[in-house]
């Protein structure tokens, strides 16, 4: 009996350990800087082990010394209903089942507030603890930080290349510029290269990326400027 009352002070502390810290952590990142993500740090242990370089590349800036054109892109590319939906657009997890249940390709379902949060407090994978706790994550950072900050760590976290992280690091060396200098073009095809920017380089586009690129400049004129903070 006493055992069972001593597990059960255990779990207890465990869980609110657990959402004292997370909800803790999701306050602090409302108004600091995302200077290192757990992607990050994998994506180096996997350089070490490979016996290649350290390659990371970040510069945190706020949204407001980016182009007006990056936040566009990305929701063209990524999520056209990202100022509409509260971290999870029911109409595309519809399509996405509905697609693999007819057994047609796989299609992802993820917002960039799923996206900001797998990669701000998560790692990669797909096991059904990540995803529940991807889910956890999300409707924090949709109730506390609210569009404009999503926006703003999403595109300062993301991996946008081999060891480079982030609107500010791309910009600079892939196209040598600053990110509040990126042209149209340049924020569309970068925001092409999004489902798997190890793969697909905004620095030497292949022709499938430009026409993806293409793509994704027509969508983008139909999306609006990103409000104001």
């Amino acid at each position: 009996m006493q055992l069972l009352t001593k597990v059960r002070r255990i779990i207890r502390w465990i869980v609110l350990l657990f959402f004292g810290s997370t909800i803790l952590s999701v306050f602090a990142y409302k108004w600091l800087p995302v200077y290192v993500t757990p992607l990050m740090v994998i994506r180096c242990v996997q350089q070490v082990r490979c016996g290649e370089t350290i390659r990371l590349r970040h510069y945190w800036v706020p949204m407001e010394e980016m182009s007006i054109y990056m936040p566009v892109a990305v929701m063209a590319s990524e999520d056209q209903r990202f100022l509409e939906h509260r971290g999870f657009d029911l109409v595309e997890i519809e399509n996405a089942i509905r697609e693999q249940v007819s057994g047609r390709r796989k299609r992802g379902g993820s917002t960039i507030s799923q996206q900001t949060a797998k990669n701000v407090f998560l790692w990669p994978g797909r096991s059904w603890l990540r995803k529940g706790l991807e889910v956890y994550f999300t409707a924090l950072i949709e109730l506390v930080w609210g569009k404009h900050r999503i926006m703003e760590v999403y595109l300062n976290s993301i991996e946008m290349g081999d060891g480079i992280y982030g609107a500010e690091a791309v910009a600079q060396w892939h196209f040598g510029r600053s990110a509040s200098e990126l042209t149209r073009p340049n924020c569309a095809l970068v925001a092409a290269t999004l489902p798997n920017p190890i793969k697909f380089s905004s620095k030497e586009p292949s022709p499938y990326m430009l026409r993806r690129q293409t793509a994704i400049m027509k969508q983008m004129r139909h999306i609006d400027v990103f409000p104001a903070k």
